[in-house]
């Protein structure tokens, strides 16, 4: 979280509440980047996975990513998987968003929030389903040979 501070301005820590574990932040509105909004992937007890889109309407809205959330005792990891590149300053107001909207919204205690970015592209989804059909198909080829 310091890194983040480091590159935001308009961000103050205030003193911590009685008891809590993580900084109160009071922001400016320009915090956030325009029209992201995140549709969970998956939830167990101590991780989220979210989709990130951008857009307000079905013909604009793109996904720009994913990130996965681990809470531990002490601290929140996050894994940021963006599709495209984005400015260092549109990069810190998405993180500065996701732990706004999902790490704090959570009610966790902790004490950092560490954060690994990475830029991809989706290549595949795999499963124990489609390595069972590929299991299959090649069974299948396997017992036309000896015919």
């Amino acid at each position: 979280m310091a890194l983040i501070r480091e590159h935001l301005s308009g961000i103050e820590e205030s003193t911590l509440e009685k008891g809590a574990r993580r900084p109160l932040l009071r922001r400016k509105m320009d915090y956030k980047m325009d029209d992201i909004h995140f549709e969970r992937h998956f939830r167990t007890p101590y991780s989220e996975g979210y989709y990130i889109m951008q857009g307000s309407n079905l013909q604009s809205n793109n996904r720009l990513g994913t990130v996965d959330i681990h809470f531990t005792t002490t601290a929140v990891h996050g894994t940021l998987i963006l599709e495209r590149e984005l400015e260092e300053s549109d990069l810190t107001k998405l993180i500065e968003q996701i732990d706004e909207d999902l790490v704090l919204s959570a009610d966790m205690p902790r004490d950092d929030f560490l954060v690994s970015v990475y830029v991809g592209k989706d290549v595949g989804f795999y499963s124990d389903e489609y390595f069972a059909e590929e299991n299959n198909d090649g069974l299948d080829l396997d017992e036309d040979d000896d015919q």
